[in-house]
């Protein structure tokens, strides 16, 4: 059984930095697939981003490219995402999550495992 714990959340004025970290147990995640997703009171939960299993292939949603960045030490069995220049519109509860696959994907529905996730808040 594998477990995702998200650190690094927290309260940050806008224009501000947070890097969020995800360690995993359990697993090694080297062989898999990773995501970042966030979900804000009232909304769905939306990808905010997907690294591959070696760090080469990532992809982000077009509301954070530019500003985040994801990726990964596999040494340390821990992905990351790097927001810069945070909007008041990034507040949400961040989530990671493990895909049983090499290959990134955008979709919830294809990750099996979350973590607790974080609360980032940002203001105005």
């Amino acid at each position: 059984q594998v477990q995702l714990v998200e650190s690094g959340g927290g309260l940050v004025q806008a224009g501000g930095s947070l890097r969020l970290s995800c360690a995993a147990s359990g697993r090694t995640l080297s062989r898999y697939a990773m995501g970042w997703f966030r979900q804000a009171p009232g909304q769905e939960r939306e990808f905010v981003a997907t690294i591959s299993w070696s760090g080469g292939s990532s992809n982000l949603a077009d509301s954070v490219k530019g500003r985040f960045t994801i990726s990964r030490d596999n040494a340390k069995n821990t992905v990351y995402l790097q927001m810069n220049s945070l909007k008041p519109e990034d507040t949400a509860v961040y989530y990671c999550a493990l895909q049983p696959g090499v290959g990134i994907s955008g979709y919830s529905g294809s990750y099996n495992y979350w973590g607790q996730g974080t609360q980032v808040t940002v203001s105005s």
